[in-house]
């Protein structure tokens, strides 16, 4: 059971600049020669999700971060399973597949349903994943962060966190949650991350995860915190139209529209987040 860190000493790093080594930045459209992981982002199943890849660009985003068939893969926080509809079939042939959700053990909940809901979810999640993916749930594994079996800690080979570390920060948890994360990765393990971008000159109130957006220099700052290196970096989920200034947030834009009709065509037309793209290592 994990007490809850505050991530602040990163946050204060704004200025901590990404290692000019690891620059290497992917194009968009990158070739994808994967028969096996087209043919599962073209399955029906994925209808109501693919209109999303125009702006999340899952072979790409996958392939730069190394994820291959054969190998054990997390991802942190699946939510309504966009990704997950792409990793459970892809890895189930000869792989596996893990969901990962934070540690609810400090958590306060508004009622007695809602915590028998979180604190449930390892148990629930596979065969909500089954009817999602076609994955029979007895290969879909589900834990909170602090529960992963002794005897799985140090074999994981890739963690994948989309969109989720503002959410660890706006729940003071990112420390605990990264150091938790990096007990599972192997010795060659890497953690992919996807995570909506402010502006380098943002105010702290527009970076700081309140509004969905972090600085990546802030990302790496709290990373190397928590035992990690930055490998490389990818533009892959760039967009530049995004100004990352909303009032109300990364949720202004597209798929959540938070404005409502309210400049609806122009948010729409901007599209999802301007996103980082980044593959870390597990430092000695």
């Amino acid at each position: 059971m994990k007490k809850l860190l505050m991530a602040s000493a990163a946050l204060a790093m704004l200025g901590a600049a990404v290692p000019a080594a690891a620059n290497h930045h992917e194009k968009h459209g990158a070739a994808m020669t994967d028969a096996s992981l087209q043919a599962i982002l073209d399955h029906q199943r994925r209808a109501g999700d693919k209109a999303r890849d125009v702006y999340r660009h899952p072979a790409e985003t996958l392939s730069f971060f190394g994820v291959k068939p054969g190998q054990t893969v997390v991802e942190y926080g699946p939510g309504g399973g966009w990704y997950t509809r792409v990793l459970a079939p892809y890895l189930a042939a000869s792989g596996q597949y893990i969901a990962i959700n934070a540690d609810s053990s400090g958590s306060s909940f508004p009622n007695r349903a809602r915590e028998a809901r979180t604190k449930g979810w390892p148990e629930s999640f596979p065969a909500t994943a089954e009817k999602w993916t076609g994955v029979d749930a007895k290969k879909i594994l589900a834990f909170e962060s602090d529960e992963l079996p002794e005897d799985m800690k140090g074999k994981v080979d890739r963690i994948l966190i989309f969109r989720s570390l503002h959410g660890m920060l706006n729940s003071n948890s990112a420390d605990s949650e990264l150091r938790a994360l990096r007990n599972m990765l192997a010795d060659d393990g890497m953690v992919g991350i996807v995570q909506h971008r402010a502006k380098k000159d943002a105010t702290y109130a527009m970076s700081n995860g309140s509004k969905g957006y972090l600085k990546q220099a802030s990302v790496v700052a709290l990373f190397e915190l928590n035992g990690f290196e930055l490998v490389s970096e990818s533009e892959v989920n760039a967009n530049p139209a995004d100004m990352s200034d909303y009032e109300g947030g990364v949720w202004t834009l597209p798929p959540v529209l938070g404005s409502g009709d309210a400049d609806k065509d122009k948010y729409q037309a901007i599209g999802e987040s301007d996103r980082m793209t980044l593959l870390f290592k597990k430092r000695p």
